[in-house]
């Protein structure tokens, strides 16, 4: 039973200029930035409907969620180039993406951009590689596709050497996650094939920064019979805001000194809130924040979080690649089936900014109203890293204990 693992992550982040050119080209690129928007929108309906099946898993409960929704949305696209008939149209519209409107050519275009338009910015680092074992011999179409559309750097390893193996991929993305994503692979089964990576890195300066000799001790509250001591950060001035009072949260909008915002949503009860979420209400603050002094108070912290997406991609609809039934026979000839998902991020939130990074694995194997003036974050609320101009989520999450 021969393997073959993914691990990708990605930042969207979008732009076009503006030339004088014919009707016909004027055309294109009207159908080109309608085809833009629909992937965008799938990708935030992809993350919202994903942190919605993390939050309400068992293995979550009383626990922080944190992950990067568009690490796995580059994944399982780039998944998608190896997938046939009903496994891709699964992992497809699984992403939220219609495939009438939506060509597979199409979306790697769109990743092609990202990922390449990513790299000019100082505030994120992403990329891809592959690791393949030197007896594998997947298709040379899907190998371009990774290449030409993903960027993909290439490795030959040796899988039989699963230690050595899996240190070389850990190292890798150590290196590409400054160090945060430090040991992905737990271990690796012996008949491993390939490895696909990709990472992605954020750190971000605060527009405005909080004053370190301003921090004080305080308590967070995580229930009614817990509460862990914090280092509160505190800033007085004015900030961006809006209270929804459909879903009676407090929206508390902070910018990075970059094309980047953190959005921190307080709500008077966090089941509400997640029972609400959607794209609209992300659009919806980002429009209606308005500026508001406050004296905000943000607990630093740093967590980690690791998932294993199997089970919950699989109540999302892609069911056929875990089983019998996968067709992934556009990666090589025989059976393939996806073996596991595993996904790792971090955050870090401190006075001068915020880092984050993320990392997201396939596993393939071979088969048979009004806000008040002090804005105090020391309960549970959620945190949401976005990009300004597409609205893309980066990282999402809920904080529900900073000190585990």
């Amino acid at each position: 039973m021969l393997r073959v693992a993914l691990l990708l992550s990605a930042l969207v982040c979008m732009g076009r200029g503006h030339h004088h050119v014919n009707h016909s080209a004027v055309q294109d690129t009207e159908e080109e930035s309608d085809k833009v928007a629909l992937v965008t929108a799938g990708n935030k309906d992809f993350a919202i409907r994903l942190y919605k099946k993390l939050s309400a898993h068992p293995e979550s409960q009383g626990k922080n969620v944190f992950f990067s929704p568009s690490s796995v949305s580059v994944a399982l696209a780039a998944l998608s180039a190896g997938a046939r008939e009903e496994t891709h149209r699964q992992i497809f519209e699984g992403l939220g993406y219609n495939l009438t409107a939506v060509t597979p050519e199409d979306l790697h275009q769109y990743f092609r951009s990202v990922l390449g338009k990513g790299k000019t910015s100082d505030a994120t680092s992403e990329g891809t590689a592959v690791f393949m074992d030197s007896l594998f011999k997947p298709h040379h179409e899907f190998l371009e596709t990774l290449k030409q559309s993903y960027f993909a750097d290439g490795f030959t390893v040796d899988f039989t050497k699963t230690e050595e193996s899996a240190n070389t991929i850990n190292n890798y993305v150590k290196d590409k996650t400054n160090g945060k994503i430090d040991k992905l692979v737990e271990k690796l089964d012996p008949r491993t094939v390939m490895y696909l990576i990709s990472y992605i890195h954020f750190k971000g300066k605060w527009e405005k920064s909080f004053v370190p000799e301003l921090t004080r001790d305080d308590a967070f509250i995580v229930d009614a019979d817990t509460k862990v001591p914090v280092q509160m950060m505190n800033r007085e001035g004015y900030f961006d805001s809006y209270y929804d009072i459909g879903i009676r949260t407090t929206v508390l909008r902070l910018p990075f000194n970059s094309s980047y915002t953190m959005l921190l949503l307080l709500p008077d009860d966090m089941a509400e809130l997640e029972g609400a979420i959607s794209p609209a209400h992300i659009a919806k603050w980002r429009k209606w924040t308005t500026s508001r002094r406050y004296d905000v108070f943000l607990p630093k912290f740093s967590i980690k979080t690791s998932y294993s997406l199997k089970d919950v991609l699989a109540d999302m609809g892609m069911t056929d690649m875990f089983g019998d039934r996968a067709d992934l026979s556009g990666i090589s000839a025989g059976k393939l089936a996806v073996s596991e998902v595993v996904h790792q991020a971090t955050l870090d939130v401190d006075e001068a900014g915020a880092e984050a990074a993320a990392a997201t694995g396939i596993g393939i194997m071979l088969m048979s109203f009004q806000p008040p003036s002090v804005l105090k974050f020391n309960r549970q609320f959620m945190v949401l890293i976005t990009e300004d101009a597409t609205e893309n989520i980066l990282f999402m999450g809920k904080i529900v204990n900073p000190k585990i």
